[in-house]
């Protein structure tokens, strides 16, 4: 398998999945010290599976080592708890700099792999503003987890949950660019 099919990307379950069984059954401190260093080790094994280090796993890092000395520092697990919302608002405000740039990341991926955009221009651009509608509304959503409910609760819309949540926002962005390429057409 090379090295791009790899799926490195079950390691971001691993950090969150040391806070809940620590948090559970240990102290605070040891939930918060065990996600840190998960953190960390998630970082190496992307380095070896992938040879690289993506930049949202060094942002994520830094979130969950900062957020996790907060935790410590204050005794309150939900500083750490709310590193998703940190993640989702900082990939929707690169996304808004990215609009207010006039630029497209999504073009500048495809044009950096040597492929060429299959739709236009424009099509990328509105995605890209949905993406970020849904990035401050799914963080919002994982603030009011982090606050309100349990740390099982928010395992899950940190791992699976999210997953489920941009697929059917997926789901829904298929439909609309169909209905806005048909518009375009007319």
């Amino acid at each position: 398998m090379q090295n791009a099919q790899k799926p490195y990307f079950l390691l971001s379950f691993l950090p969150a999945l040391a806070y809940w069984y620590l948090e559970t059954y240990y102290t605070l401190q040891i939930a918060l010290v065990g996600g840190v260093v998960l953190g960390v080790l998630e970082m190496l094994l992307e380095k070896k599976f992938s040879g690289h280090v993506h930049t949202l796993s060094k942002l994520n890092l830094a979130l969950i080592v900062v957020l996790g000395g907060i935790s410590l520092i204050a005794q309150e697990g939900i500083f750490f708890k709310l590193q998703p919302t940190l993640t989702g608002i900082s990939l929707a405000s690169f996304l808004v700099y990215k609009k207010v740039r006039n630029q497209s990341l999504m073009v500048e991926m495809l044009n950096d792999m040597k492929q060429k955009p299959p739709l236009p221009d424009n099509v990328y651009k509105i995605m890209e503003w949905h993406m970020c509608l849904f990035l401050i509304c799914f963080a919002a959503f994982m603030a009011w987890v982090a606050i309100y409910e349990s740390t099982s609760t928010w395992l899950f819309w940190k791992t699976a949950g999210f997953y489920v949540a941009f697929g059917g926002f997926m789901v829904l962005e298929i439909i609309y660019i169909q209905w806005y390429a048909r518009r375009l057409k007319r």
